[in-house]
């Protein structure tokens, strides 16, 4: 049976590719992005109550005040993993009325408590951090072009690199589109999509390595190669994605509104590495391998030539 012929349809991947890439740049310039508590600051209730609370139910009260994203954590000798009598809640920055109102809707809901403390606090990712953070995922970028480039060569270390950028920004621009909430847990989830996209793209150029040696002859079919390899590759890659995805939806739909933006953020980056292994990553290897074969083919004829 005649498979399909990827690689040979590579300008529409980079299509696509280049669409979305566009896209996300443009919310992202556009509409920005939601910011959480850990980089802009915001408020700390800590509250002793008379009688132990539920979790889910001190959630339910502050999503009546649009606080859905507060981080709520539960302490104390007596504390359960869903119920204690100690609760600490971290939200945005709230101004003296809206704490009252706040306070008040916990009081009439829950009942009485103590406040043991109550203050507004900064950032707990500065600007300093922040940079530090894209300057160590560069760097990362870097040693992973290092490392591709000893074990495969310098092409497959760029393509598997510019594949990760393009996973990158497309989940950026999926946040900056829904405007939800970027917190530490998602530099967590980048990361993650980074680990897990590589380890996919790898797997395939190994196999294309292989090919190489074992099967590539002089004026051999590169495209022909590269999809065999693709196809070789192709049902571990669906059973990989395919068990990530089903952990991952059941985090996301299950896990509670406190992972529901870290699952989501897994989740398109998980089908951005999938797709960028086979459609971009690949495609990539090739064109660079074609235009370093021109230009050795160039320069050998200009050597001719003289």
């Amino acid at each position: 049976m005649a498979r399909f012929d990827i690689i040979g349809k590579r300008k529409i991947w980079y299509a696509i590719s280049s669409l979305l890439i566009i896209a996300s740049l443009f919310f992202m310039v556009n509409r920005g992005f939601n910011m959480g508590i850990d980089f802009t600051g915001g408020t700390i209730m800590d509250l002793r109550f008379e009688k132990a609370v539920n979790i889910n139910d001190v959630r339910a009260v502050l999503n009546e005040y649009n606080l859905s994203n507060s981080t709520i954590q539960l302490s104390g000798e007596s504390s359960s993993s869903t119920e204690s009598e100690n609760v600490m809640i971290r939200t945005v920055d709230l101004e003296e009325q809206e704490r009252k109102e706040v306070m008040a809707g916990l009081t009439d809901k829950l009942g009485a408590y103590q406040v043991l403390r109550e203050e507004k606090v900064g950032a707990t990712m500065g600007t300093e951090l922040i940079m530090n953070a894209i300057y160590a995922t560069i760097i990362s970028w870097l040693l992973i072009i290092a490392y591709v480039s000893y074990r495969f060569e310098f092409k497959f270390g760029i393509s598997a690199v510019l594949g990760l950028v393009h996973n990158v920004i497309i989940v950026l621009g999926a946040f900056a589109l829904t405007q939800r909430q970027i917190d530490s847990s998602f530099v967590a989830a980048l990361l993650t999509i980074i680990g897990y996209s590589i380890n996919d793209t790898i797997v395939i150029f190994d196999r294309i390595r292989e090919n190489l040696k074992l099967h590539f002859r002089k004026n051999g079919d590169i495209v022909e190669l590269v999809n065999t390899s693709i196809y070789q590759t192709m049902t571990r890659s669906i059973y990989t994605v395919s068990t990530v995805l089903f952990a991952t939806f059941a985090l996301y739909f299950f896990g509670g509104d406190t992972t529901k933006d870290f699952a989501f953020a897994l989740l398109i980056g998980f089908f951005c590495g999938a797709y960028t292994s086979i459609f971009i990553a690949s495609p990539l290897w090739v064109t660079f391998r074609r235009y370093s074969d021109k230009k050795r083919l160039a320069k050998r004829m200009a050597d001719t030539g003289k």
